[in-house]
């Protein structure tokens, strides 16, 4: 029993992607504790944990399987998902919320390759939070298919089986996600956006207004969110960055109108900006405004807040040339190594900044183009520069897959 419990184990480390869906799933539900469990008819198990409430369960430690409602969803085959444990009339006196804690909680099945029951993808917090929605339901469901496939490919590659699933199997669980991603949860939030835009017309207190204005902000984030994701899946999935090539006559304009939005967005801070470009650059030019609202917003985030950034957009030597420069202490060289990884963030810097994906996105749109990104930090300035070639064709290019 023990060596079989060791094997799933082992087969969940091994797949790679694990840790992203851990941390997606933390960022569309809000949950702080995440894991996934192998749950048997007497025991339950952590395979792999993500866990920002120290909930103090690692890998290979065990629950009381009665205990759980992951027995629940063993024994039905269908989720567990509760928004308001005191507000659910089912749970809000059952003795698993009492026992570990929690308001908010979903648990999810994850089959093995042959349909039989593995454990499952669950994740819970002490406080409530809006989990039955279509959106979120949707997404967790593709997480747990996800994995489910994922054993399927270790299973065969164990068995000396096929390496991998097939290309179209993966590319359309690949397609699949991102249209749950990019529909599923864009429309519920643009209809949010619009909804408060509507409601600004309307005559409202001093405090409606503020609530409204952090309500769009918060939807905002949600998006750039989604955005990051949707990009680190097409990469890490085999769709690459995305480009749409064409000989941009705007592009100075474009750049210009990003640091005027993060002007606005972070009024404390002040920021420089020599943008001098010629017609026709060959670029995508919504990639290369990505580039620079990330790279603006590093700066602004972890830049000394008294000093300037300043950002200097050209083309020299028949080279397009971004950069971005911020004042604080210099980065050491091996912090500047993980600096374009996803999901790291420098030490005493909240998870509320972000996923940790925005220099990775970065690095992607930057090879994407055939161009180069460097980083200099030194002397108590950090430079970020962005370096292509200007007049490119576009036929000769090909995005970068990851």
């Amino acid at each position: 029993m023990q060596t079989e419990l060791a094997a799933d184990i082992a087969a969940i480390e091994a797949i790679s992607s694990v840790p992203t869906i851990l941390e997606a799933v933390a960022a569309i539900t809000g949950l702080r504790f995440v894991c996934i469990a192998r749950v048997s008819g007497d025991s339950w198990t952590t395979c792999a944990v993500l866990d920002r409430l120290g909930f103090g369960l690692k890998v290979g430690d065990g629950l009381d399987v009665a205990t759980t409602l992951c027995e629940e969803v063993r024994d039905s085959g269908r989720p567990v998902i509760i928004d308001n444990v005191s507000q659910d009339a089912r749970y809000r006196n059952h003795h698993t919320p009492r026992i570990y804690g929690f308001q908010s909680y979903i648990s999810l099945p994850i089959q093995r390759p042959d349909g039989s029951y593995f454990g499952t993808l669950c994740g819970l917090d002490p406080l409530p939070a809006n989990l039955s929605n279509t959106a979120t339901v949707s997404s967790m469901s593709l997480f747990a298919q996800l994995i489910s496939k994922h054993l399927e490919t270790e299973l065969k590659l164990t068995e000396s089986q096929s390496a991998l699933l097939s290309e179209r199997d993966t590319s359309e669980l690949r397609e699949q996600f991102i249209a749950v991603l990019g529909h599923d949860l864009r429309t519920p939030l643009s209809s949010i956006l619009l909804g408060v835009e509507l409601l600004k017309r309307e005559p409202l207190s001093a405090q409606a207004t503020g609530v409204l204005e952090r309500m769009r902000r918060s939807a905002q984030r949600i998006s750039t969110l989604v955005n990051d994701v949707m990009d680190f899946t097409r990469g890490r999935m085999g769709g690459g960055i995305a480009l749409s090539l064409q000989n941009e006559a705007g592009l100075q304009q474009s750049l210009e109108q990003v640091v005027a939005e993060l002007r606005g967005a972070y009024p404390e801070h002040r920021i420089l900006a020599e943008v001098d470009l010629p017609d026709g650059v060959v670029c995508d030019g919504g990639r290369i405004q990505q580039l620079l609202s990330n790279l603006l917003k590093n700066a602004l985030v972890h830049g000394a807040r008294e000093e300037p950034v300043l950002v200097r957009a050209g083309v020299h030597a028949g080279e397009l040339e971004i950069s971005v420069l911020n004042g604080g202490p210099a980065i050491a060289p091996a912090t500047i190594d993980q600096l374009f990884k996803p999901f790291w963030r420098a030490s005493g810097h909240a998870a509320s900044e972000g996923l940790g994906l925005g220099l990775f996105i970065v690095a992607e749109i930057a090879r994407s183009h055939g161009g180069t990104l460097e980083v200099k930090s030194d002397h108590g300035a950090t430079r970020f520069t962005f370096r292509m070639r200007a007049g490119e064709p576009a036929e000769r290019r090909r995005v970068a897959r990851a």
